[in-house]
């Protein structure tokens, strides 16, 4: 565990704080500066610290003060549950993927990736060019900043075959992230109380979007070779469903990745049933033996609504994603855009085309597979030597995590515990099914922080298995 010189401040401070009469004034700045030898920005840090503990209160121009502590007293809420009456559709609690935690555990179920994977020279010089541009005193065009909204038509136009029509910049709408843009989709596209299809298992965030929207989610079997085409053919005539919402590459969680043919194949289906395919290529950037191939490129007819966000691989502070969709589609989601957003902060757009558009970028995501392959290969071969138990139907050639197949008996929620109690961190797989799990499964990512404890990791939640048994 790190334990840096404003950690050491909170602590020695805080054990004075445990004495102190309510009230006690802390000393200046200056003076912590001057007795715990250290700059005023570490002194400040680590007062913001206590404060946001609640255990002192800064009063400008006066100093800073242990608090009182105040009397607790119960309120009634009880009038709220007649006012609000009960909930049109029940929102899933949030993923354990989205937990923070401490910096002494071993962290395999976050959904990002480690601060060190991310180009952050490139990031902070594009917030600094950002802030003395207009763009930092600006408000960007309702469909996006023509740069951007350029760059993912050209991303895409790149990689269109010959005979097609490449994706014009007018088809570009960004959005303040891909969870807002799922659900700006899933109304735009779908609708309340409407038919949705969805890979099982799946990204727990669509599943969060379209409860939020009410659609209707119908599971179609998928795995790490993605689904049977037999079995959308045939939910897409049960139910008419107009959507198949999917992650042809590098899917979240099982990391699957469909094969050209695979690709067609539900293109031909979407085609026949005049339907669209809503393709999330959230990995986009996390090749590690394949790249990204989007079904998106293959089609110029409109059938596929292609959304590709740039948070994970740029920043978690960059939320900005671009949807590619052609004809009146593209017309309901700039709207439904417009209602929901207004518009997206010209500063973060400006920031994510420095970044994309930079000759390092490519450099750094050259080096970014590199050192996936490294994270995802030293998880596998921890997993296979010390927990034999836990089977892995596939690598994956892509993205950010292992999905982990647990003997039918175990349970999930007592493993999740006993490995938190001995410093490891995991998500279960129940999160990632729009129904009921077809298993016991583990999602496990690579690319968190600290990768050489990893064996560790492995160690505990093999033995963890073992005690379950």
């Amino acid at each position: 565990m790190t334990y840096s010189s404003s950690d050491r401040i909170v602590s020695a401070l805080g054990e004075w704080i445990a004495v102190a009469p309510a009230g006690a004034q802390l000393p200046s700045t200056r003076q912590l500066v001057a007795r715990f030898e250290a700059s005023p920005v570490t002194v400040q840090k680590a007062l913001r610290t206590l404060v946001g503990q609640g255990v002192i209160e800064s009063r400008p121009g006066i100093g800073t003060f242990v608090r009182g502590i105040r009397a607790v007293r119960p309120n009634d809420y009880g009038w709220q549950t007649a006012a609000l009456g009960s909930p049109q559709h029940r929102v899933p609690a949030s993923s354990a993927a989205l937990r923070t935690t401490p910096n002494d555990v071993i962290a395999l179920h976050s959904g990002y990736p480690d601060r060190e994977l991310l180009p952050e020279r490139l990031v902070r010089a594009a917030f600094a060019r950002a802030a003395r541009s207009e763009a930092a005193v600006s408000r960007s065009p309702a469909a996006g900043l023509p740069e951007l909204q350029s760059w993912f038509a050209a991303e895409l136009g790149a990689i269109t075959p010959t005979g097609l029509t490449a994706p014009a910049v007018r088809d570009v709408v960004i959005l303040p992230g891909s969870q807002s843009g799922l659900g700006t989709l899933f109304r735009a596209l779908v609708g309340a109380g409407r038919p949705l299809l969805i890979e099982s298992p799946s990204y727990w965030g669509a599943m969060l979007a379209a409860a939020q929207v009410g659609v209707q989610l119908v599971p179609i079997p998928s795995g790490p070779r993605g689904p049977n085409p037999d079995d959308l053919d045939r939910a897409f005539a049960q139910t008419g469903a107009r959507a198949f919402y999917a992650q042809p590459n590098f899917a979240n969680p099982t990391g699957g990745q469909w094969s050209a043919e695979l690709g067609d194949a539900v293109l031909g289906i979407v085609r026949e049933h005049g339907a669209f395919l809503i393709e999330d290529d959230w990995a986009h950037d996390f090749g590690i033996t394949s790249d990204s191939v989007p079904v998106a490129a293959r089609d110029d007819s409109g059938h596929v609504v292609y959304i590709r966000s740039l948070t994970k691989s740029v920043s978690p502070s960059v939320r900005v994603a671009g949807v590619i969709a052609r004809g009146p589609a593209r017309d309901r989601i700039l709207a439904d855009t417009q209602a929901q957003e207004m518009y997206v902060s010209s500063a973060l757009q400006a920031v994510a085309v420095d970044v994309v558009t930079q000759p390092a970028w490519r450099t750094h995501l050259r080096s970014l597979r590199q050192q996936l392959t490294s994270r995802r290969d030293l998880l596998v071969d921890a997993l296979r030597e010390h927990a034999p138990t836990a089977r892995l139907d596939a690598v994956p050639c892509g993205g950010l995590n292992l999905w982990l197949r647990l003997p039918d008996d175990t349970n999930l929620l007592q493993l999740a515990r006993e490995c938190e109690a001995r410093g490891v961190i995991i998500a279960a797989g129940d999160d990632w099914f729009p129904a009921e799990p077809t298993g016991r499964y583990l999602r496990l990512n690579y690319s968190g922080p600290n990768p050489s404890a990893f064996s560790e990791a492995a160690r505990i939640i093999g033995q963890a298995l073992t005690n379950r048994q």
